[in-house]
């Protein structure tokens, strides 16, 4: 038998690979936004405002990388900027963080469900809920309604909210990402 009938499968057909790199590509890209709504709406909810300052530093980046991310961000329609004072969500932004919040507490309980102590599957489900698809998240869900009889898993109509396709830079010389160098 040779090396190559030994293979468990044979490599995807090249234009579902393809298309399996792109949506992987795509939700890279968005992750970052996505993590920046999320975090602004946190800190509205707290502070009563989000400032680039406190973006900043939760992010771990420097205030020119967010204020260029706040800048393709305002171009997408996901945040408002007011003189003199903070950064706020518009609708379409509220919603996107909302839905993020969503995908994330699928993940995590599913990750828990599943025998992750709860301090990792909070860390892991902060990067996997950007990159799983709704046919996933209906499967986790499942799985989490049926460990958890009695506990209805959340459904919500429709599907989630992406951002445009946007992009970012490589890291910066001080080791931190500029996410807003965008496409």
């Amino acid at each position: 038998m040779t090396t190559r009938s030994k293979r468990r499968s044979p490599l995807p057909e090249p234009t579902a690979q393809a298309a399996a790199f792109r949506q992987a590509r795509a939700a890279r890209r968005n992750e970052i936004f996505e993590d920046y709504v999320e975090l602004i709406d946190d800190l509205v909810q707290t502070a009563g405002e989000a400032r680039q300052v406190d973006i900043a530093a939760r992010l771990g980046v420097t205030q020119p990388t967010v204020a260029r991310a706040l800048t393709r961000l305002a171009e997408a329609g996901l945040v408002e900027r007011k003189p003199y004072r903070g950064v706020f969500l518009s609708d379409a932004g509220r919603k996107l963080a909302r839905e993020g919040r969503e995908r994330h507490a699928i993940v995590e309980t599913f990750l828990s469900d599943i025998g992750v102590d709860p301090e990792p599957a909070r860390i892991d489900a902060e990067g996997i809920e950007h990159h799983v698809s709704e046919a996933t998240l209906r499967g986790f869900r499942a799985f989490s309604a049926r460990k958890r009889p009695g506990r209805t898993a959340r459904r919500r109509p429709g599907g989630i909210a992406r951002l445009p396709q946007l992009g970012h830079g490589p890291p910066e010389p001080d080791g931190k990402v500029d996410h807003s160098r965008c496409q």
